[in-house]
């Protein structure tokens, strides 16, 4: 399998994730979207809508949009679920990702936020906007997990997948998780976890130096 990724992507950096937690070996192409490289012919045939990331399947296939592709890893490879087997646990795991997906990291995308500055708003403003969405989100997400172990249990699962990049992303924006002891509690845990080491951002072969 091939990723094109770009190392600082939340949603790329969730798929890497799920890749590492079910063992998969992939090879990474790097995009670098601050050169622009996800609008060049070559990028934009792979993925039409010039966003990362997209994963070249074994037998050729391109998939796009994080949440389909770590539904096809699911599927594809069930062996080290993701999801747990009780229904109703599934269904939280399930609303965790769609808020962090959805809600979350839609609303700063460094399209959202480049579309602000061209309307007139200043780099405190965008700070602002970008703590106000981040910190509301997690502090949902921090009454709906567990209190002891990952999201949901002693193993991470699908919502530690899409928690931990949200948790990169408030601490690259210095949003305070203060307030959030559980979140907190599960970004420990991920920091000693093999599969979370292997897919941090700072591990990645476009990091700069």
């Amino acid at each position: 399998m091939e990723l094109f990724a770009y190392y600082r992507s939340t949603s790329s950096y969730r798929v890497r994730i799920a890749l590492a937690l079910k063992g998969l070996d992939y090879q990474a192409v790097p995009i670098n979207l601050l050169k622009g490289e996800q609008r060049q012919p070559i990028y934009q045939g792979i993925n039409p809508q010039g966003r990362v990331p997209a994963l070249r399947t074994d037998d050729g296939n391109i998939l796009i949009q994080s949440p389909a592709i770590i539904e096809y890893l699911e599927e594809r490879y069930p062996v080290r679920p993701l999801l747990s087997e009780d229904l109703i646990t599934r269904a939280h795991e399930r609303a965790v990702a769609a808020l962090v997906a959805c809600d979350i990291h839609p609303l700063h995308n460094v399209s959202v936020l480049n579309q602000l500055r061209q309307q007139g708003q200043n780099e405190e403003q965008v700070s602002q906007w970008i703590e106000h969405w981040i910190s509301q989100g997690l502090a949902a997400i921090e009454h709906m997990i567990g209190d002891s172990g990952y999201c949901f249990g002693p193993e991470p699962g699908l919502a530690d997948v899409y928690l931990i990049p949200q948790v990169y992303a408030a601490q690259r924006f210095n949003v305070s998780l203060a307030a959030c002891p559980r979140i907190a509690r599960v970004a420990t845990l991920a920091e000693q976890h093999p599969a979370f080491i292997q897919a941090h951002p700072a591990r990645q072969p476009d990091t700069p130096v």
